[in-house]
């Protein structure tokens, strides 16, 4: 059966009660009444609730209003966090090696916000020393207590051994943590790291552009006035020198 509601021709009453597209209270209309209203704001005439007596129906847009709600249901699944038990199998005879691997499997599901269930495994005569599951489970237990609690304290169960580590980090943080830490990478990798060097500004080199123009008009002013100077005390000189000598008069009688 579809969820959806009854839109407009598809509603099959004599009379609803009709909201309009703000939310204000109409009142019981015909439903050719309300039709009418809906084609005339240009809306459509949705059942939102199908049960009452008689059905209640609102004005608007149903397009606008499907696409505004898978919105929020694609946001409310983004932010849901789901609760996920992670299982490590172990021997009660693991090799160091070996239990380093699996504890950083562990540490990795802690800060992952995941419960972990630890299994010891016990095979053969191993079952006759529970012991050393035991004192595994407790050394695992100290070498992650940092990121985790132990929720379910060691237990026998046939021939395994088994214990609950939980987070003390809670899920939600965990994958904000990695949301914020994906877009740091993202950001790396496109070169936007805090620090770097970034273009100059249009003001700046623009600024700098008419700085050296009036720096250099104003050493051509200086210049030309400098040249000016100089060549005027030649300029003043030159009359005196191009004025006629008196000759000395010639002695009479002569």
């Amino acid at each position: 059966m579809s969820t959806e509601p009854r839109i407009n021709d598809r509603i099959r009453v004599p009379e609803v009660r009709l909201v309009g597209p703000s939310g204000e209270q109409v009142g019981i209309v015909p439903l050719a009444k309300a039709l009418e209203l809906a084609q005339e704001y240009d809306l459509d005439l949705v059942e939102v609730a199908a049960t009452a007596r008689p059905p209640v129906c609102k004005l608007m847009d149903y397009g606008k209003f499907k696409y505004e709600s898978a919105m929020k249901a694609r946001e409310a699944r983004k932010n849901q966090a789901h609760t996920v038990i992670k299982e490590m199998k172990l021997r009660p005879k693991i090799d160091p090696h070996d239990y380093d691997t699996k504890k950083g499997h562990v540490v990795r599901f802690l800060n992952q916000g995941d419960k972990v269930k630890i299994t010891i495994m016990f095979r053969g005569r191993e079952q006759s020393r529970p012991e050393l599951g035991f004192r595994l489970l407790q050394r695992l237990a100290d070498d992650v207590q940092e990121l985790g609690f132990v929720e379910s304290s060691p237990k026998q169960d046939g021939r395994n051994m088994i214990m609950v580590l939980g987070p003390h980090k809670k899920k939600t943080e965990a994958m904000a943590e990695a949301r914020a830490l994906a877009d740091a990478r993202k950001a790396e990798r496109l070169g936007r790291t805090p620090g770097s060097d970034a273009a100059p500004a249009d003001d700046d080199v623009e600024t700098d552009v008419e700085t050296d123009v009036e720096t250099d008009v104003e050493t051509d002013v200086e210049t030309d006035v400098v040249t000016e100077a100089q060549d005027a005390p030649a300029e003043a000189e030159a009359p005196e020198a191009d004025a006629p000598v008196e000759q000395p008069a010639a002695p009479q009688g002569a």
